[in-house]
C-alpha cells in the first residue's frame, strides 16, 4: 500500500461468485458489462439498467474479451480468436462462435490470457505458460484484420497481464505478473512493434502481483493489484494518486465507464474460512466518481 495515498472502499455490485472473474468491460451502446470467468469457460453479461445477470458455457477456457466494431465481441479462448454475438443468443446456454485465428494450437502448455482493443482497432493480448517449471514461454500478439496475427517483439512471459494503451494509443503498458513490473513502451499499431520499453512503476510488497489495467481520459493507469484486494491509480509518470480497496483479497481487472470502475476479483485458492470473511470474493465490485472517463475500443473484424 502507498503511504499518504487517498484511499476509497468500492461495493458489490455482483455476486457472480467466479472462480476467475477477468477481463472486465463496458459496453457503452448496450450499457452492460462483460467478463470472463477464465478456468470454468464462462462468459458472463450484466445488464446495468435492470441489473440483470447471466452467463454462457463455452468449450474451452476464455481468458479475454473485447468489443468488436459491429457490435458483436471477440473471445480470446485457449488457443484461438473466436467472434460471437452474444444478444441474439439470450436464450441460449452456449455461443456459436466464428473462428478468426488460432493462437499456439500446437502447443498444450499455453494459453491466451489478458488482451485489450488499442485505440486503432486491433485487438493486442498475451499468452500464458502452463510450464510445469514455471518458465516464460508466453508471447505478446497483435491480430488485426487487415494483417492477421502478428507477434509483438517483446520478452516471453509467464503470465501476461495489464495490456493497455495511452489515451492517444501511441503508448503500451503490459507487464509479466510474477514479475511484479508495469512496464511501457512505444506502440506502433500499423507495422505491429513495440520498442524503448522502460519501468513504468513496480510493485514492492511480498506476494502482491499486478494484473488488469486500464488508462483513462486524463492518461492515469488503474491497475488491478492481486493479492491486495485494491486498484491502484498510477499518475502518467508513475506515482499512485489513489487506491481503490474491494472485500476480497484478489482484484484482477477493471474498467471505467462514464464515472464509475468496475472491478473483477477471483476466489480461486481462497478456503472456507478465507471465503467466510470475503464472501463477494468472485464478484464485480464498482466505484463512483463522477469526472472518471475512459475511451470505449473496439476490433474492427472483416
Amino acid at each position: 500500500m502507498a503511504a499518504d495515498v487517498p484511499t476509497a472502499q468500492a461495493r458489490l455490485l455482483v455476486d457472480s461468485q467466479c472462480e476467475l472473474a477477468e477481463g472486465i468491460l463496458w459496453c457503452d451502446r448496450r450499457n452492460a458489462l462483460y467478463w470472463t470467468d477464465i478456468l470454468a469457460g464462462r462468459l458472463w453479461h450484466h445488464d446495468l439498467a435492470n441489473g440483470r445477470s447471466r452467463s454462457w458455457q463455452l468449450h474451452e477456457p476464455l481468458g479475454c474479451v473485447a468489443l468488436a466494431s459491429d457490435g458483436r465481441l471477440l473471445l480470446g479462448l485457449a488457443n484461438g480468436l473466436y467472434v460471437a454475438d452474444p444478444e441474439t443468443q439470450l436464450q441460449d446456454s452456449e455461443l456459436h462462435l466464428q473462428l478468426l485465428a488460432l493462437v499456439e494450437a500446437d502447443n498444450p502448455a499455453t494459453r491466451i490470457n489478458d488482451g485489450r482493443a488499442d485505440r486503432h482497432g486491433n485487438f493486442v493480448f498475451g499468452t500464458k505458460s502452463d510450464h510445469p517449471e514455471g518458465r516464460r514461454g508466453g508471447s505478446f500478439y497483435q491480430w488485426s484484420a487487415h494483417n492477421g496475427l502478428r507477434r509483438l517483439p517483446l520478452p516471453q512471459a509467464h503470465i501476461p497481464n495489464a495490456i493497455c494503451f495511452s489515451p492517444k494509443g501511441e503508448r503500451i503498458y503490459f507487464c509479466d505478473s510474477p514479475q511484479a513490473k508495469l512496464i511501457t513502451g512505444r506502440y506502433d499499431p500499423h507495422g505491429a512493434h513495440v520498442d524503448a520499453l522502460q519501468v513504468f512503476a513496480s510493485v514492492t510488497e511480498p506476494g502482491i502481483e499486478p494484473d488488469g489495467a486500464v488508462v483513462d481520459t486524463q492518461g492515469r493507469l488503474w491497475n488491478a493489484h492481486w493479492g491486495a484486494g485494491r486498484v491502484s491509480c498510477y499518475t502518467a509518470d508513475g506515482r499512485i494518486e489513489r487506491e481503490i480497496h474491494i472485500p476480497a483479497q484478489y482484484a484482477s481487472c477493471c474498467v471505467i465507464a462514464a464515472g464509475r470502475l468496475y472491478i473483477s476479483s477471483a476466489r480461486i485458492g481462497l478456503d472456507a474460512d478465507a471465503l467466510a470473511t470475503q464472501p463477494g470474493a468472485g464478484g464485480i465490485f464498482v466505484w463512483e466518481h463522477p469526472q472518471l472517463k475512459a475511451s470505449v475500443d473496439r476490433v474492427e473484424l472483416p
